[in-house]
């Protein structure tokens, strides 16, 4: 399967203590479920906030960024 197992000193659930934790076989700790939907919230904010300055530009230019 190419991970393995390992400890990893961390905070987790409001608590820092050594942790097993997947590993890839590269070394990279592996993602938790909790942390990928973190990561996928804030990359959505960011997506959204870019979305939202083109929008802004568009109508500075006389677009409306809803007919594009």
């Amino acid at each position: 399967m190419g991970v393995e197992l390992g400890i990893w000193q961390g905070e987790h659930e409001s608590r820092e203590l050594p942790w097993l934790r997947w590993w890839d076989d590269q070394g990279n700790l592996l993602s938790t479920g909790n942390e990928r939907a973190e990561q996928e919230k804030q990359q959505a904010e960011q997506e959204k906030q870019r979305a939202d300055q083109l929008a802004e530009w568009l109508w500075q230019v006389g677009i409306d960024p809803n007919e594009v």
